[in-house]
């Protein structure tokens, strides 16, 4: 199954064009990023569909989010971003604190391109999207409570139809959910204090 060709999120683009993308969000996806990691690592241990033309989506929930798909260029092999993919970076900043996404959460997905190994694809998109959520919380100030990350390698293409095309190495911003408000904290009631013998004593 072919994943649908995104196009290419410039920066250049108008502001509410990202905003747009991530707006719009319908019912939360129930997402246990640990278990979808494992499972992605299970299919590649046991070499389940070993050519990516025929490999389906490693987790079909994510097609139905909002979500935009940016270019942030790293070093090659390696989980560095580079300087000019700072814009891009600063963009989705500015886009994830507009107003009207103040309110929910974010997913970061890590990808690659069919080249290499399936593993070491895995590893090194979950060590690139962890680095993006770091640069947005640490440099950007994006509160880390409305960010996780998750690497797919290369099973989850964004081009499934050109496993080896330079889009299936862009990254992926979906919207996952509404951010937790705070409970109002709990005040204690205070103690109730006997009263001294005597006091409601009847008189004589």
């Amino acid at each position: 199954m072919a994943l649908p060709c995104w196009a290419q999120t410039q920066p250049a683009s108008p502001p509410e064009d990202w905003v747009g993308k991530l707006a719009g969000l319908d019912t939360p996806p129930d997402l246990d990023l640990a278990a979808l990691r494992q499972q992605a690592l299970d299919r590649i241990k046991s070499r389940t569909d070993p050519v990516p033309l025929k490999r389906p989506p490693v987790a079909m929930q994510l097609l139905k989010l909002p979500q935009l798909v940016a270019e942030i260029q790293f070093d090659e092999d390696a989980a560095v971003a580079r300087p000019e993919s700072y814009r891009v970076l600063g963009r989705i900043a500015d886009t994830l604190t507009d107003p009207s996404l103040l309110g929910y959460k974010f997913l970061i997905i890590g990808h690659t391109a069919s080249a290499g190994r399936r593993d070491n694809n895995l590893t090194l998109s979950q060590r690139r999207a962890d680095v993006i959520r770091d640069v947005l919380v640490n440099t950007f100030k994006v509160s880390p409570k409305r960010l996780q990350a998750i690497g797919l390698g290369e099973e989850q293409l964004l081009d499934a139809v050109h496993p080896t095309a330079p889009i299936n190495q862009f990254t992926q911003i979906a919207t996952v959910g509404a951010l937790e408000l705070n409970p109002p904290p709990v005040v204690p009631a205070k103690p109730v204090t006997p009263a001294k013998a005597g006091t409601h004593g009847h008189k004589r």
